[in-house]
């Protein structure tokens, strides 16, 4: 049996007490954009519903949601999910933990590889590198507090390339604007015209776990619920790994 099949197979069994198909609303991370673009249709031939989704980091999603914005599902690193709980906007018990990465770097393709094994090595390979580039999301986020406690950030700022909201670091990287980029890895692995380095060593990675939730304002709560237990099967898993993620559990 085929991998997608077997992944419609298991959806089949989730959705067997499904409610009337309808358009489900969905904010989510830009990590998982190559992940939905082969999962989704599957959940949308199986169910009858239709997705309609906006992807972005997640600070700005967070704050969409918090200022009342209505969505059926939204997917974001947990520390947006964890202040959308605390604030009260997420339906209690919805939390659901869809999918996991760490932070990669690359450089163009071609270009001479930098020492990325240790920490000492990214921050001298941070140092030297004439430009870089890093996301507004969640492994953005990080690897400023990571470059504050090297105490590199104040170089760090002066040679950071625009990323413009939505594009991938990788792009930047591959026309020539970055040096060296960092971002998800499941962000980096399908961009053309670059070299993915591999992660970042393990005494500085950060994990980002993309994690599901039903807003209380949500118009079509039950199709919501459908696509995040859809998204957290197991038998998704071969298809995470593919494109730089891992099971959120």
């Amino acid at each position: 049996m085929k991998p997608h099949w077997i992944v419609a197979a298991a959806f089949a069994l989730l959705m067997s007490a499904a409610a009337e198909a309808a358009e489900i609303k969905v904010l989510a991370s830009g990590a998982l954009r190559e992940v939905w673009a082969e999962l989704v249709p599957q959940f949308e031939k199986a169910s009858g519903h239709t997705v309609a989704a906006t992807f972005g980091a997640t600070g700005p999603m967070a704050k969409r949601v918090a200022d009342g914005e209505s969505f059926d599902l939204v997917i974001m690193g947990q520390e947006g999910i964890d202040e959308l709980v605390r604030l009260s906007k997420l339906v209690p018990g919805t939390r659901v933990e869809i999918a996991k990465s760490g932070v990669g770097v690359a450089i163009k393709a071609g270009a001479p590889k930098p020492d990325i094994s240790s920490a000492e090595a990214v921050k001298k390979a941070v140092l030297a590198a004439k430009s870089l580039a890093f996301s507004a999301g969640a492994s953005g986020v990080y690897l400023m507090r990571l470059f504050e406690k090297m105490g590199i950030a104040d170089a760090v700022k002066a040679k950071t390339a625009t990323v413009k909201s939505g594009e991938y670091v990788g792009n930047v990287v591959a026309r020539g604007d970055a040096e060296l980029g960092f971002q998800q890895v499941s962000e980096l692995v399908h961009i053309k015209g670059i070299e993915y380095l591999g992660e970042l060593p393990a005494e500085i990675q950060n994990v980002t776990v993309f994690t599901g939730g039903i807003p209380l304002n949500a118009k079509n709560p039950d199709g919501g619920k459908a696509l995040s237990a859809f998204l957290s099967a197991p038998a998704t898993t071969p298809v995470k790994n593919k494109h730089g993620l891992e099971p959120g559990r």
